[in-house]
């Protein structure tokens, strides 16, 4: 009959295909499960590591403050021989340097877990400042870092200002002008870095000195970061209470 077409079936080749249709459809949720499962495992590793190495810092700043505690009364004595001063700077140098290194370590970690929905990039964390024993003078350091996995070095600069009042009008003072005539001061303006994963300013750890004006009150200091290619970074801190 016209319109008619007969065609051999094959039940055997039929029940292949609905064989293969059907480990197919379960293959796909099992890949997706088994990825989930190994970001989880990994995941759980670097906190694993990441755990011991933060228990460590807050033990080596926690004995590096009682060992500043303890040269500041050793340098008020007089008659305290200078070799067990000059030990005290020493150790507190090396442990100084320690934490630096350990605070290199938490920052590749915490880059690796931080969430995707966080915003990658530098972290502008800490300008730590101390008072000293001369007045008008203090200790400072600064801590970069940045969050995500990328190795590549990120390059920037650093703009530091410490804002207050002189004479009674509002004063902003470049940390370069702060810093002249001093051990760690600084050429021009702006502060040069580049790292991958943290950055301490100065190097290794260790505290600079600055030096305010006579009759100059600070109030903040202001730490803007200015990468290329993004979105400048900025963050205030108050001045310490010196009372």
């Amino acid at each position: 009959m016209a319109g008619w077409e007969v065609r051999p079936s094959d039940p055997r080749r039929a029940a292949r295909v609905r064989w293969g249709l059907l480990l197919l459809l379960l293959a796909v949720p099992a890949a997706f499960y088994a990825g989930v499962w190994w970001q989880l495992r990994a995941t759980q590793s670097v906190e694993v590591e990441r755990q011991p190495m933060q228990e460590r810092v807050i033990a080596l700043e926690q004995e590096l403050e009682q060992l500043r505690q303890r040269l500041v009364v050793v340098g008020s004595g007089e008659k305290v021989a200078q070799q067990a001063n000059e030990q005290s700077r020493l150790t507190i140098k090396l442990l100084e340097e320690q934490i630096f290194k350990q605070q290199q370590d938490l920052a590749f970690y915490k880059g690796v877990l931080a969430p995707a929905s966080r915003r990658e990039g530098l972290r502008i964390r800490t300008f730590e400042l101390q008072a000293t024993d001369r007045p008008m003078h203090f200790r400072y350091k600064i801590l970069l870092s940045r969050v995500g996995k990328d190795d590549k070095p990120l390059e920037g600069q650093l703009m530091v200002t410490v804002e207050g009042r002189q004479d009674s009008k509002a004063v902003s003072l470049q940390l370069a002008a702060l810093t002249q005539d001093l051990p760690d001061q600084f050429s021009g303006q702006a502060i040069p870095f580049a790292f991958k994963h943290f950055q301490a300013i100065p190097e290794a750890g260790r505290f600079a000195e600055l030096k305010l004006p006579e009759g100059f009150a600070p109030h903040q200091v202001r730490v803007r970061a200015e990468v290329k290619g993004e979105k400048p970074l900025e963050r205030t801190f108050k001045w310490i209470d010196q009372e």
